[in-house]
C-alpha cells in the first residue's frame, strides 16, 4: 500500500499561504536548502493537488522560467504522474496529471491500494483537512518558516476533529526553516 504524505511550508503563525494565497515567503534560499529540494522534488511519487495548488504549479512549472531557474525541480515536477481533485475544472493539460471530479476520499483509497512510490500532497489545505478527518494521511512533512504573516490559511481549517501527531524526526536547515515530520497517533 502507498504512504499518503502532506508537504507544505508553515508561518509561525500556523498559516500555508497569506489571505490572497501568496507563499512567496516560504521560498528563503540557501545551498543546504536548496540541495534538500532537488533530491525531493518529484521523488517518483504521484503529486496530489486540490485546483487552486494545481493551477498555481501549472501556471510555474511548465514554463522556460522554471526551466531556466530550476532545471532540475521543473523536469521532476513536470514529469511526475499528478493527480488534480476538482468539480470546477473540465481538463487538466499539465503533462501527466489526471482529473478527478468525483469523491476523494474513494478515489485516495483506490490510489493507495495500486503500485507506487507514494503519494504526496502539496498545498491543497482544503484537500489536507479533508483527509485527515478520515484518518488517510501517513505523515506530516512540515517546513516551519521563521516568519509571522498575521492572517492567512490553516492547513488543517474545516477539520472536523481533533488530530493527534507524534514527532518522529526534525531537521534545522541553514536558512533557519525546520523540517518536522509527524506521524498520526492512532
Amino acid at each position: 500500500m502507498q504512504k499518503l504524505i502532506v508537504f507544505n511550508h508553515i508561518t509561525l503563525d500556523g498559516y500555508f499561504t497569506d489571505v490572497n494565497g501568496d507563499m512567496s515567503w516560504a521560498h528563503k534560499q540557501d545551498e543546504e536548502w536548496n540541495a534538500f529540494t532537488r533530491e525531493n522534488a518529484g521523488s517518483g511519487g504521484t503529486l496530489i493537488f486540490g485546483r487552486k495548488t494545481y493551477d498555481l504549479m501549472n501556471s510555474f512549472w511548465p514554463t522556460p522560467e522554471a526551466m531556466q531557474q530550476m532545471p532540475d525541480i521543473a523536469k521532476r515536477m513536470n514529469d511526475a504522474p499528478k493527480v488534480v481533485f476538482s468539480t470546477t475544472l473540465n481538463q487538466a493539460d499539465w503533462q501527466n496529471t489526471t482529473l478527478i471530479k468525483t469523491n476523494i476520499t474513494e478515489e485516495i483509497l483506490k490510489l493507495k491500494q495500486q503500485p507506487g512510490k507514494g503519494l504526496v500532497v502539496l498545498g491543497s489545505g482544503s484537500i489536507i483537512a479533508q483527509l485527515a478527518g478520515e484518518h488517510l494521511i501517513d505523515e506530516y512533512h512540515l517546513v516551519l518558516n521563521p516568519i509571522a504573516i498575521g492572517s492567512g490559511r490553516s492547513l488543517f481549517e474545516g477539520l472536523a476533529n481533533h488530530l493527534s501527531l507524534q514527532l518522529d524526526t526534525s531537521r534545522i536547515f541553514g536558512n533557519s526553516n525546520i523540517l518536522l515530520r509527524y506521524l498520526p497517533v492512532k
